[in-house]
């Protein structure tokens, strides 16, 4: 069990020298090709650690992969292993955690016999439940590093290129820009337009590992656009993230340009753990980002980008003000019988990891249990009588458990006007609530 496994090796650890780490190609290979989910807007990618197959978000605002989401039931060897403290978002205090040295690493052909890594072993630091799928890690810089990393939103993988292979064949429509590594994260530069016509030059994070669309910090040029709302951001390593939503007019990356933005000024409380922001204005993440299809080389310091059919899907606001995330497993009772007794032709559909059939007629199965992990004060659905805790068992007629997480949250934000109807479980009796989505810039009083 891992727990037992990090309590040996940790003592085995006093005497070890640290090794070269780097990823790489077989002899004569180009590249490697590489499928990713896509999940609220963060690519969710295959990783063997040490032979064990886990699920790893690509990060490129990470510098040193993460492994965190362990339990005792997991089984997983780490090598070489002492304590450290590390630092992140969130309001929160440094985190303790373990740092592990010579670990194998595989993702497809692509390997590291020697990766370092840092292990969480913070149960609260876990990404599984808000996506709705299995992730046990973060890795970024050092994949981002050894390779010339391809990322094509559009179809879905990543190209994992040999620097030494690789020959570039630029498309009339794409862009290269400098690219500024520091600290092992990756900068670009651009331009906001806020509440009047001037643009603000911003020196941005290339943050792929962030499900939102931008990041600025507030100063004496970057002002909080006046339509705004108290919302929360997400997590970080040290806590929760909140901060006012809001939109700007318009961002440039180069010479392209995204109308009607959509924004986060994160509380300034969410960087006290972080030393300094240098000239840091902000975050480019994944809702952003997924409307291109990229070409990082951090080798000579360039990105190239070209707009692609996401370029103008419409930014996603949680217009009802529920957060959801997977809470464990519940049963279902379907019936596969019509009413003549006679089974279903679909009766052989699933919707879960365990069915029992009862009598032939009605099957029990094992689903995921979506429930409210939070309400934004003073919309629609605080209005209406939800709270934090409610189990989702259907929206507008439909059963949650046939959907994944990321669909049941599209169902409940589709568009302003819409008329919502959400029927939960709250402590083992069924209510149905009603309400109708809000533009949320007309909210704040």
């Amino acid at each position: 069990m891992l727990k037992k496994s990090l309590h040996i090796i940790f003592f085995l650890c006093f005497s070890f020298v640290a090794s070269a780490q780097y990823f790489d190609l077989p002899d004569g290979q180009k590249y490697e090709k590489v499928k990713f989910q896509l999940v609220n807007n963060v690519m969710v990618i295959p990783l063997e650690v040490n032979g064990t197959e886990l699920s790893f978000i690509l990060d490129s605002g990470v510098s040193t992969p993460l492994l965190f989401n362990l339990t005792e039931q997991d089984s997983i060897q780490i090598n070489k292993v002492s304590e450290v403290t590390i630092r992140g978002l969130g309001g929160g205090e440094p985190i303790a955690a373990l740092s592990s040295r010579a670990n194998m690493f595989q993702l497809g052909s692509v390997m590291n016999p020697s990766q370092e890594l840092y292990v969480v072993l913070d149960e609260s630091l876990n990404f599984s439940p808000s996506l709705g799928i299995p992730v046990h890690g973060i890795i970024g810089y050092d994949l981002f590093r050894d390779f010339i990393v391809e990322i094509n939103y559009n179809a879905g993988h990543i190209k994992f290129h040999n620097p030494e292979l690789y020959r570039n064949k630029q498309h009339k429509k794409s862009q290269t820009l400098p690219l500024a590594i520091q600290n092992k994260k990756a900068y670009v530069e651009g331009a906001v337009v806020l509440n009047d016509a001037k643009e603000v030059p911003v020196r941005m994070l290339l943050d792929t590992g962030s499900s939102d669309a931008i990041w600025l910090f507030e100063n004496d040029v970057i002002g909080i656009p006046d339509k705004n709302y108290d919302d929360f951001l997400g997590r970080g390593l040290a806590g929760d993230i909140f901060g006012k939503r809001t939109k700007v007019r318009s961002i440039k990356i180069g010479d392209f340009i995204i109308e009607d933005a959509k924004t986060a000024f994160p509380d300034q409380a969410s960087f006290s753990g972080i030393k300094s922001l240098g000239n840091r204005n902000g975050s480019l993440g994944g809702e952003v980002l997924k409307r291109f299809n990229f070409i990082f080389d951090y080798g000579n310091r360039k990105i190239t980008l070209r707009k692609n059919a996401n370029f103008k899907t419409p930014f996603q606001y949680n217009l009802s003000g529920i957060d959801l995330q997977h809470n464990g497993v519940r049963y279902v009772a379907e019936s596969i019988a019509g009413p003549t007794g006679i089974v279903k032709h679909n009766e052989s559909e699933t919707y879960g990891n365990v069915q029992i059939l009862m009598e032939n007629q009605t099957r029990l199965s094992l689903v995921p249990e979506i429930v409210v992990s939070g309400i934004r004060a003073g919309s629609p659905a605080e209005d209406a009588g939800l709270q934090e805790g409610d189990v989702i068992l259907a929206v507008n007629g439909k059963s949650v458990h046939t959907y994944k997480l990321q669909q049941i949250l599209q169902m409940l934000n589709e568009r302003k006007g819409k008329r919502i109807r959400v029927l939960i479980d709250r402590a083992n009796s069924d209510k149905l609530f009603t309400f109708i989505l809000k533009d949320v810039f007309k909210e704040k009083p």
